[in-house]
């Protein structure tokens, strides 16, 4: 009767990660079968095949993106400190770092100039994975579809820290981003009622948020 091997049993004999494995199955190196409940089972004559071979095995190339919504989050060293995270994370994972890109800007712009070279190092092949800390990081909407189209190309985005609790600072600066591009799309962004609309927003927020909203005056107004 054969005998079926879990993933983690087979990357233990073999001595190979998760990536490594899925990839092999995927261009037919091995041959497995997906379980009712997803996982996939590999055939124990498969795994003696390879196990009397050298395998010269690449490793996972990754590019680590990290993002910061302002110049102050920069110099207080947040950009530094998820930096540092993702590269321990990389070495102690055993990818190989192919860039470290940054961006500092809000989570909302689309022509981020480092997304822009993340998305070319995607539709390039040249990367396997994407490390962030959290998803809000990459985008604050459509990540989804940002995971979808990336998976299209075999790579795959590992959120390190999972849960983010997001500076309220960087929450309303996105929200009066969000007032400015719709606002401005109907009256023109020079107009007197979009910085009319602002001011009304930053004195409703004035009476409700417990920070001091002077640096959004200075920005939007």
């Amino acid at each position: 009767m054969s005998e079926f091997l879990s993933s983690h049993d087979v990357c233990k004999i073999l001595g190979i990660s998760y990536m490594t494995l899925w990839r092999w199955i995927r261009e037919g190196k091995i041959k497995a079968i997906k379980s009712p409940s997803g996982r996939y089972l590999i055939l124990r004559e498969e795994i003696e095949k390879l196990k009397g071979k050298v395998v010269t095995e690449r490793k996972p190339r990754c590019v680590i993106y990290v993002r910061v919504s302002s110049s102050k989050q920069k110099e207080q060293g947040d950009l530094d400190r998820q930096i540092e995270l993702l590269k321990k994370y990389a070495i102690e994972h055993g990818y190989e770092i192919i860039d470290i890109v940054t961006d500092v800007d809000s989570g909302l712009k689309e022509d981020r100039k480092s997304l822009q070279k993340l998305l070319k190092y995607v539709t390039q092949r040249k990367i396997d994975i994407i490390l962030i800390t959290y998803r809000d990081r990459l985008t604050r909407f459509g990540f989804k579809y940002l995971e979808y189209f990336f998976k299209h190309f075999g790579v795959r985005i590992v959120e390190v820290l999972k849960e983010e609790k997001e500076p309220l600072e960087e929450l309303i600066e996105d929200f009066l981003s969000v007032i400015v591009s719709f606002a401005g799309k109907i009256y023109g962004m020079r107009s007197h009622k979009v910085k009319k609309l602002l001011e009304h927003n930053i004195q409703f927020l004035k009476g409700t948020i417990p920070i001091d909203l002077k640096i959004f005056e200075e920005k939007f107004i």
